[in-house]
């Protein structure tokens, strides 16, 4: 069974078009990160492609522009925001990852980056009053990317007890606490409520003609495929914004015109676990990446 939300016409006249694929997965996501980031960053449950954001900074904004994420982690969209010469907003809700993602853009200072950059420790869905003011109706951009699929998150640590090869998940959640509902993660159903908030207040603070474009992928919960990109769609057009694009971001690598899957451990596990099942699952090797428009005055 898959939850689709219908689409308006804005949505499914979108779809027509070809989608634009991005090549960014070159290298893996260790590699993107080695020496970029702070080593503390591999601990985050889902980090975003570092060339994704970067691949969407050049494309939708100038030097000197403005690019927010309300959801910002590690502050993978800020650290790639300075090193193109972008003024970068971060909002993040958990204080231990706001700390890294500062940590990230004083590195990145130091490495040399045109940009600036400002962490905020707080809720997205506040996010255009925990914004600064000077950016209110000025971002040209928000790269972001809503949490989903526990199954898909996470690091794992090989152990031996007796000889015998063990493999542990770490990493794997969001925030100490998963009854806390101020995290998205933790939010259940009401995901997606809280996620076209947070498009909404985005919406206040970009300019017009801005661009949102967020990340995401369909994913299973309890055997059921959960059509997240189309319902981010849904959220979005709810929010006030027109969809324009529908582009794939590719989590495998090219060579000589064929993929090179850079499945994890789990994603294996998933798609073996699935098939001993009878199920014909595949591995995922792509993002959806939804573009959004903050229209302009009529």
């Amino acid at each position: 069974m898959t939850h689709t939300p219908t689409p308006t016409p804005a949505s499914a006249g979108m779809h027509r078009p070809s989608p634009s694929i991005w090549a960014t997965a070159q290298t893996t996501g260790p590699a993107q990160r080695r020496g970029r980031y702070v080593p503390e960053s591999v601990g985050h449950p889902a980090k975003m492609l570092p060339a994704i954001a970067a691949h969407a900074i050049a494309h939708y904004t100038r030097p000197g522009e403005v690019v927010l994420d309300p959801m910002c982690g590690i502050g993978t969209t800020l650290v790639e925001a300075m090193h193109q010469s972008r003024r970068a907003v971060g909002v993040e809700y958990e204080a231990h990852w706001a700390e890294i993602a500062a940590a990230n853009t004083r590195l990145a200072t130091r490495q040399g980056a045109g940009g600036r950059a400002v962490v905020i420790n707080g809720d997205a869905r506040r996010v255009e009053h925990l914004a600064p003011q000077d950016v209110r109706g000025r971002v040209a951009l928000v790269v972001t990317s809503p949490p989903y699929g526990a199954s898909v998150h996470g690091q794992i640590l090989t152990t031996r007890d007796t000889g015998t090869p063990k493999i542990a998940k770490y990493a794997d959640s969001y925030g100490p606490d998963h009854r806390d509902r101020g995290n998205l993660a933790n939010t259940g159903p009401d995901l997606l409520t809280a996620f076209t908030r947070i498009l909404a207040g985005c919406r206040a603070l970009l300019r017009p003609g801005g661009h949102i474009v967020i990340t995401t992928r369909p994913w299973r919960h309890l055997g059921e495929l959960v059509d997240l990109p189309c319902a981010t769609i849904a959220a979005g057009e709810a929010a006030g914004l027109i969809p324009v694009e529908r582009c794939i971001a590719l989590l495998a690598g090219l060579r000589d015109g064929e993929l090179v899957a850079r499945p994890t451990f789990f994603a294996l596990k998933n798609v073996r676990d699935a098939r001993t099942a009878g199920i014909p699952q595949h591995l995922i090797v792509h993002e959806d990446v939804i573009v959004l428009r903050r229209p302009n005055p009529t």
